[in-house]
């Protein structure tokens, strides 16, 4: 898939959705690749996907590989008296690790995976220009894995200083924390339930000791 339809597809679902979540504005999409993150003029607000999924085509070398660490940023605004908006619009790329080139390499995305950025972008928007609640975001997790770890040395992201993630390690370090937690309260509360045992064990053996030996001592004061 070239750059240039990529481009087109993004702005196709793009205008697509926003027709339907905001029929009476007018919005538009443009591809920016000076935008920098945290560098807002004033009115716009900024959104970052950290966690998107693509594939890249290496031109020099014809190496191709999968990242489920594409970022994608976001600056938008919002002429509430005009009823027009503009999103702007910067896909980081990343080098090819195969032959070594300077030469910066542009993702393609799949169509399912585009609707879904562009349904987050949206709840963003509503979120923030619209001061509405847009509902929950979408985590998308590649359909297929990784080509290899990420290198942050060859990420154009992570040389400009972003910190992202890859949802499917961080949910599971949060789920091996959650299990971790629960296994410490259960062996807390199975300590817990063992010692008030063996109290209870100790106190009824008393017992019956006791009445043991008040029988002995009734049937022997019986015979004197």
């Amino acid at each position: 898939m070239s750059t240039s339809l990529t481009t087109c597809e993004w702005k196709k679902v793009f205008y697509e959705k926003m027709e339907v979540a905001k029929p009476a504005d007018s919005w538009e999409l443009i591809m920016d690749p000076n935008l920098k993150p945290s560098e807002l003029a004033p009115g716009w607000k900024q959104y970052l996907e950290q966690h998107a999924s693509g594939r890249f085509h290496c031109a020099w070398c014809w190496h191709t590989w999968q990242s489920a660490h594409v970022v994608i940023l976001f600056h938008m605004h919002l002429d509430r008296t005009q009823r027009m908006g503009s999103v702007r619009m910067r896909v980081f790329k990343q080098l090819c690790y195969e032959c070594g080139t300077a030469r910066l390499d542009e993702s393609s995305m799949l169509e399912e995976n585009i609707e879904s950025l562009v349904d987050n972008l949206i709840t963003s928007l509503r979120e923030q220009c619209y001061e509405e609640d847009g509902g929950q975001y979408r985590i998308h997790v590649a359909s297929r894995p990784d080509s290899g770890p990420h290198l942050p040395e060859f990420c154009e992201a992570c040389q400009e200083g972003i910190v992202h993630w890859k949802p499917s390690q961080k949910l599971l370090e949060d789920e091996a924390t959650t299990i971790s937690d629960a296994s410490k309260s259960g062996a807390q509360a199975g300590l817990s339930f063992n010692f008030f045992s063996l109290r209870w064990c100790l106190f009824w053996a008393s017992l019956c000791l006791l009445i043991v030996y008040l029988q002995f001592s009734f049937r022997s004061s019986a015979f004197l």
